[in-house]
């Protein structure tokens, strides 16, 4: 059996199992700008004692400086997980282009789930989203990542 060709979303679902293997919920982010990877972060809020070090936020400050401007425009990110409304916010003000997710988060979700922020009119920016790409593996290490947390 091959490997089956690398993707940014695989690429993502790997830093979430890296995350999971620290001892982080296992959500990670990976930022395209066309071919090229901008950025690659999982969640590190635990390692830097910071709530906000989502792997979101740290995968755009990253491809921001990369990039050295204040917007991601034409850009795409790739998570494992839907984006909370802090990090749904971050995407906005970015202005990334596009937003793929893997498992959607009906309790703290804030683009497909809760408050839907794109879809408010006061949102000044709303990128193309298109949820489920790689769910299913998602969905499998968050449930195991967290069962794992109640019986410890």
């Amino acid at each position: 059996m091959t490997q089956p060709p690398s993707t940014p979303m695989n690429h993502a679902l790997a830093l979430a199992e890296e995350a999971a293997a620290n001892g982080e919920a296992p959500v990670g982010a990976v930022i395209m700008e066309g071919n090229i990877v901008l950025a690659a972060e999982r969640n590190r809020m635990k390692a830097l004692n910071d709530p906000t070090a989502h792997a979101e936020l740290l995968a755009m400050r990253a491809a921001l400086a990369r990039r050295g401007t204040g917007r991601l425009d034409g850009c795409d990110l790739y998570v494992t997980l839907e984006p909370c409304a802090m990090c749904a916010g971050a995407i906005a003000h970015t202005r990334l282009r596009r937003v793929y997710f893997a498992a959607e988060d009906p309790k703290a979700g804030a683009v497909e789930n809760g408050i839907r922020l794109f879809d408010q009119p006061t949102c000044h920016h709303q990128p193309e989203v298109i949820g489920g790409i790689g769910a299913e593996r998602a969905e499998t290490m968050l449930k195991d990542f967290f069962r794992a947390l109640r019986h410890d």
